[in-house]
């Protein structure tokens, strides 16, 4: 009989568990798991209160963790240690976000498998491990075609009056904001990248102005110059995304994968589908 699984694919405000066996899955939400703002026993207390309850009469015997943060040594231990301490004796495995939307996107196959949400990401992953890895420089120098870099640019076209006035209304009676307002959240403020990744909506509500259009295509061939070009392996194998930006714009890639003569594989909102099948 197939072992009882635990999967999980935690971001830092997020995470979303799956328990596969038996011929049923079970999807429970917990807060994030990052690492970097939470140490071994905050995360045990989390789990405790959020994940254990809704485990009742269920006896895991494998656990899958992809979160952000556990490309660090220190901080992967440290979620291993949370997780071996609420379930001894049990088999954990920890691997960070990037592994996880691999396995999810490509399964055991070869091919580039990219992450296009609040931040944005690449590798080429060879079936068995990630061999090569665009660098992500973060929000501030890079995360080219992310809800945050797109973000940015709907602001940078409000501030610099650059849309027409039909989309300056727009944005004025949705955002009900200033420009001091918005330099204080971008600056200030927590999580810049998150409040930047907020104003992409802007971009799905007004598809087909060709300021909205020129932002996402903008965005999307940065991305493709900047990452997906850089892998020899992309003219070779299927090229796979996941992400809400990805498959909130999805057509904008098809579109551009085609132009570049690029095949697009999967397009997946977010990685915990193809986890399940990956681990089945």
């Amino acid at each position: 009989m197939p072992a009882i699984k635990l999967i999980a694919d935690s971001g830092s405000t997020k995470a979303e568990w799956c328990i596969i066996g038996k011929g049923r899955n079970k999807t429970i939400f917990t807060d994030g798991i990052s690492p970097y703002f939470l140490n071994t026993a905050q995360i045990i207390e989390l789990l405790r209160q959020q994940l254990i309850p809704h485990l009742k009469n269920t006896v895991i015997e494998e656990i899958y963790f992809y979160g952000t943060g556990n490309k660090n040594p220190v901080n992967r231990k440290s979620v291993v240690k949370a997780l071996k301490t609420l379930f001894p004796g049990v088999y954990v495995e920890v691997d960070h976000d990037l592994m996880g939307a691999a396995r999810a996107l490509c399964g055991h196959g070869k091919g580039v498998a990219c992450i296009l949400g609040t931040g944005s990401n690449s590798c080429f992953f060879n079936g068995r491990k990630i061999v090569k890895n665009s660098p992500g420089l973060g929000y501030v120098l890079g995360d080219e075609g992310s809800g945050a870099y797109l973000g940015r640019k709907v602001l940078q076209y409000y501030l610099y009056n650059t849309f027409d006035e039909d989309l300056r209304s727009r944005f004025d009676a949705k955002y009900v904001t200033n420009a001091s307002e918005i330099l204080d959240n971008v600056y200030k403020k927590p999580l810049p990248n998150k409040y930047l990744a907020s104003f992409a909506l802007f971009l799905a509500e007004n598809r087909g102005h060709y300021m909205i259009e020129n932002i996402i295509e903008d965005g999307f061939n940065d991305f493709f110059f900047n990452h997906v070009y850089k892998y020899r392996e992309s003219w070779t194998y299927p090229i796979h995304f996941v992400g809400g930006v990805a498959y909130g714009f999805r057509d904008v890639l098809l579109e551009m994968a085609a132009g570049y003569e690029l095949e697009i594989g999967k397009i997946l909102k977010n990685p915990m589908e193809g986890l399940i099948d990956y681990h089945k």
